[in-house]
């Protein structure tokens, strides 16, 4: 019975969108590579993906609030990663690496 108690508040899911949102900024501030970076980026609009949905269940008079935006945070997740791994593509084809150290020559 506590196990389906765990499922049915609030605080849960805000903790898992938490975590999800604490792995992204690690994951932003310590991986080198632009790809560690994007997949980084993911899980912070994933965190505000769970909170969307969490808050829409739990306190939105109407649900289908919080579903048309996680839907948008979904668009603009993909559209992101489309853009940058094309990006990572072009970068790798002119200098050979992906690393963020290496491409200090990009600025300015």
């Amino acid at each position: 019975m506590l196990v389906l108690n765990l499922y049915n508040c609030l605080q849960t899911y805000l903790a898992l969108g938490a975590l999800l949102f604490g792995l992204g900024v690690y994951g932003l501030v310590v991986h080198r590579t632009v790809i560690g970076m994007l997949i980084s980026s993911e899980f912070i609009l994933a965190a505000a993906s769970t909170n969307f949905m969490a808050f829409n269940r739990f306190l939105a008079p109407d649900p289908s609030i919080g579903q048309v935006f996680t839907l948008f945070i979904m668009a603009i997740a993909a559209a992101e990663a489309a853009i940058a791994i094309s990006i990572v593509i072009a970068v790798y084809r002119n200098y050979k690496t992906i690393d963020v150290e290496d491409l200090g020559d990009l600025q300015g």
